[in-house]
């Protein structure tokens, strides 16, 4: 099957959304007061994150950005081969702190690449040299525009609270959620979200994380094209793990407990992929709700994400996972988040991780280096300046 072209990226594909900074200040406005009573809500004595607040660890790795990429895949800084350290950061999807299965099984893997030669999207950390993803285990996403976000954010805080109410607590939550807390016209209720909401807790399993397959959900800018990015195991680093299916009545505790058994034995190895669009039509930037088909568009790996064997089972490690700061516009301007609900993240991330900080009395600094939070595992090998480099 011959593949349609790329379509090309210009401002003109992400129209402006009406009344879109009436919105995002009504979502920061409800994240922060969420943050700020979670000092004593979530019972650590600390503030939260909004969305990701239970890290399971933070583990270190190696980003290889791989030689011979076709041309339409090799843009920005996939354009240059090169070994890079990183971060991940793997967590539950909720607001909430709690047992795993309180809070479910939709899980995010956030990514950290260090020594990237490139000024980021954001306008107050420009030369970060880092370069972040943001990603989670379900292809497609629950809310398209930055109206609509401001009632999933209220849903996402009071999620305890239907849950506590049993079946009628979940008509609640599917009435609030559809229905904009009932604000809403007929024309304007929310049911493709609801169904990708409904497919994200079907798709995601509970299994190791080693294991997860996870997704951008949102497009970004691939250079000249638009993307949405993919992270899985290779065939043989899945085949490897041992401890493979969980189950949540086993413990309070089983994403973490099988993410660092797993990693204390071996390492791991990961496909990094980009999914061009091609058809606007069938490709949308701004319904998050619609999976990219890879029969129109198939993901083709670029890079490769190796974890060495390592131990990240102490305190020490979930401090670290605490601190750290990724939103998916820490980035090459010529990658930057595409679509209204990427707009929105842009600053609501910033403002919840300094509101978060300040609360929490941390330093709130871009890591110069993986070392700077994390030791290399013994006898591994890591990236240095002259391993290669990306523009």
């Amino acid at each position: 099957m011959t593949l349609a072209r790329p379509v090309s990226y210009s401002p003109d594909v992400e129209p402006p959304e009406p009344r879109f900074e009436e919105s995002q200040q009504e979502v920061i406005d409800t994240i922060m007061e969420f943050e700020r009573n979670s000092l004593r809500s979530e019972g650590e004595n600390r503030a939260v994150r909004f969305a990701h607040a239970k890290a399971y660890g933070l583990v270190r790795g190696v980003f290889d950005i791989l030689d011979g990429i076709p041309p339409e895949y090799a843009q920005g800084v996939y354009a240059r081969p090169g070994t890079h350290d990183c971060l991940v950061r793997y967590s539950n999807g909720l607001s909430h702190l709690g047992s795993d299965g309180g809070l479910g099984n939709v899980v995010g893997m956030a990514t950290k690449v260090f020594g990237i030669e490139a000024e980021t999207a954001l306008e107050d950390e420009p030369r970060t040299r880092t370069m972040d993803f943001n990603m989670i285990n379900a292809p497609v996403f629950f809310c398209n525009t930055a109206a609509h976000y401001r009632f999933l954010a209220k849903v996402f805080i009071d999620l305890p609270k239907y849950r506590a109410g049993g079946k009628k607590g979940n008509h609640q939550l599917f009435h609030d959620w559809v229905t904009g807390y009932g604000t809403l016209p007929p024309e304007d209720w929310a049911w493709d979200e609801l169904g990708a909401l409904l497919r994200v807790g079907m798709q995601a399993r509970w299994q190791n994380l080693l294991l997860s397959t996870f997704w951008s959900m949102g497009a970004v800018r691939h250079g000249d094209h638009i993307a949405k990015l993919r992270i899985r195991p290779t065939d043989a680093s899945a085949a490897a793990i041992g401890l493979r299916d969980l189950n949540p009545s086993d413990d309070a505790e089983v994403f973490r407990p099988a993410l660092v058994g797993e990693l204390a034995r071996h390492g791991c190895e990961f496909d990094f992929q980009v999914q061009l669009c091609r058809s606007l039509e069938d490709m949308p930037i701004d319904d998050l709700t619609v999976e990219w088909p890879e029969h129109l568009s198939p993901f083709v790996t670029v890079a490769r994400l190796r974890f060495p064997q390592q131990d990240i089972g102490g305190d020490d490690n979930l401090a670290a996972a605490d601190g750290i700061s990724i939103t998916p516009w820490r980035c090459a301007a010529e990658h930057a988040p595409v679509g209204s609900i990427q707009r929105l993240r842009k600053e609501v991330y910033r403002r919840s991780s300094i509101e978060r900080h300040r609360l929490n009395g941390q330093v709130r600094a871009e890591p110069a280096d993986a070392s700077d939070l994390l030791a290399p595992p013994a006898g591994a090998a890591h990236a240095t300046p002259n391993e290669g480099g990306s523009s």
